[in-house]
């Protein structure tokens, strides 16, 4: 049993590891559970253009938080519409891996026996991140 442990922690420890650095933890922009994009979505914004037109979809008239396009891109991740209170999603790396970009969240789900507001919700995470030049996103969900 031992071995197995040890041999997983390795894992864990080499998947968080890229070209012998650490994976940089992303810069929150914006978390939360209300959000008007309504449906699932996984999206990448690598331009003040792009990232205008998805935080007019997520938040309306509000101010666009600051990201310098010279340095970082955007990463967001939204659950969609959930039942009742106490869904949340949280981007948790992200690190380029053979030419694919590839971002790892948890969702987190209230137990059937929670008490939860009994409201929709739309819970979303965004995030800023090192600028990558891949040409491909993969999203994945970790336990």
């Amino acid at each position: 049993m031992n071995l197995v442990v040890t041999v997983i922690v390795a894992m864990l420890i080499a998947s968080s590891m890229v070209d012998g650095m650490q994976a940089p933890l992303p810069r929150t922009i914006a978390k939360g559970d209300q959000s008007s994009i309504e449906s699932p979505a996984q999206v990448l914004a690598r331009t003040e253009a792009e990232w205008t037109a998805l935080w007019r979809r997520h938040a309306g008239a509000a101010a666009v938080p600051p990201v310098d396009f010279t340095r970082e891109m955007v990463v967001g991740v939204f659950m969609g519409s959930r039942p009742n209170a106490g869904f949340s999603i949280t981007i948790v790396t992200s690190m380029e891996v053979k030419g694919v970009l590839v971002v790892r969240y948890r969702e987190t789900i209230p137990s059937r026996d929670a008490v939860t507001a009994q409201i929709l919700t739309f819970p979303y995470h965004l995030v800023a991140i090192p600028k990558a030049t891949v040409t491909e996103t993969k999203f994945e969900k970790v336990p």
